[in-house]
């Protein structure tokens, strides 16, 4: 599990820099619960992998908590919030 996290934010990652393109802002509000769905699945891998070998889910949920924390900043930068 940790590992399918850390693909997942990654690909949330490449998605989130084309998100802060002007034109392609819109798609944050599919990135946050893209992102939330991997941080899921890392704290998933936390839980069941044991401690010595759970370094990519941690990987993973730091990942998917930055990408949701930048998508919601720039979401609050551009007027998307309500």
């Amino acid at each position: 599990m940790g590992l399918l996290s850390l693909l997942w934010g990654i690909v949330a990652l490449v998605w989130m820099v084309l998100a802060l393109l002007p034109v392609v802002g819109i798609t944050n509000w599919l990135l946050i619960p893209f992102a939330a769905l991997g941080a899921i699945l890392a704290a998933l891998g936390l839980l069941v992998t044991r401690r010595e070998r759970n370094a990519r889910a941690k990987a993973g949920l730091a990942v998917n908590l930055l990408v949701i924390v930048v998508a919601v900043w720039r979401l609050g930068l551009g007027g998307g919030l309500l």
